[in-house]
């Protein structure tokens, strides 16, 4: 199976760079943030002529998740029921055994701002849910834009980015105790000391100048990462006209 995470700012904007992806990579399954789209201007028929199904929660403007797939899904979840929470940053349901959790981490704006504080707090209630989730599903993939860049070799200046957002000490120590919970990093897995990013800035140049971060991530039970085949960010798809300022990152699991 081969599953795929991309922030793709705007699915409006960038719907034609997601089919295209869609045909050139035929995922199973492709998770969406920051779609910036309610529901009922969902693209849903585009999806359908290609043979995938969407599922999808959106708001206008900001935020918005959705899954794109093959198979069909059951037991959906449009929030976290450990958090009452308006924005849509999460989506989750069941493929057959295989249980998939898309999130689209709050940024975090400031280190010491309400933004970071909420951030915080959210990943404290979604810590209490993945417990749940990770003791009731043996196949679980949680993956999206987690906006945290975990380790140094995740960020291309670290001291540079030392205590600022993204890459602030309990930002990190959140995302680990994610990892705590029985879960793993596909990537650092397949690449265990490669210095790679799936997110540059528009300014600066800063995907030319490859001043990246890797915040975007997929995180698998150990039962899925024994039959982990490859995981790579495609860096391509940053590179063209009018991108998302995140490049896809997909996994295959061969079983």
């Amino acid at each position: 199976m081969k599953i795929a995470t991309w922030n793709v700012n705007s699915l409006a904007v960038r719907l034609p760079q997601v089919l295209d992806w869609l045909r050139l990579n035929d995922p199973d399954v492709l998770a969406l943030q920051e779609t910036k789209m309610e529901d009922h201007r969902f693209p849903v028929s585009e999806f359908d002529r290609m043979g995938f199904r969407p599922v999808f929660s959106g708001q206008k403007t900001y935020n918005g998740v959705a899954l794109i797939t093959r198979l069909p899904v059951t037991d959906c979840l449009h929030e976290m029921p450990t958090l009452d929470d308006p924005q849509r940053r999460v989506l989750a349901a069941s493929l057959g055994d295989l249980r998939i959790i898309n999130l689209y981490v709050p940024n975090g704006s400031e280190v010491g701002s309400a933004k970071y504080q909420y951030k915080l707090r959210w990943l404290e209630a979604l810590a209490v849910w993945l417990e749940q989730e990770v003791r009731n599903h043996e196949k679980l993939v949680v993956m999206g834009d987690f906006n945290i860049a975990p380790e140094e070799l995740d960020v291309h200046d670290p001291d540079l980015w030392r205590d600022k957002v993204l890459f602030s000490l309990p930002e990190r120590e959140a995302f680990f105790k994610l990892i705590d919970l029985g879960l793993r990093d596909v990537f650092r897995i397949f690449e265990p000391t490669q210095k790679a990013f799936s997110w540059w800035d528009y300014r600066m140049n800063g995907f030319r100048r490859n001043l990246g971060l890797r915040i975007d991530h997929i995180l698998a039970t150990g039962s899925l990462c024994d039959h982990l085949g490859a995981c790579q960010i495609d860096h391509d798809q940053r590179a063209h006209e009018r991108p998302s300022d995140h490049a896809p990152v997909w996994a295959v699991f061969d079983s």
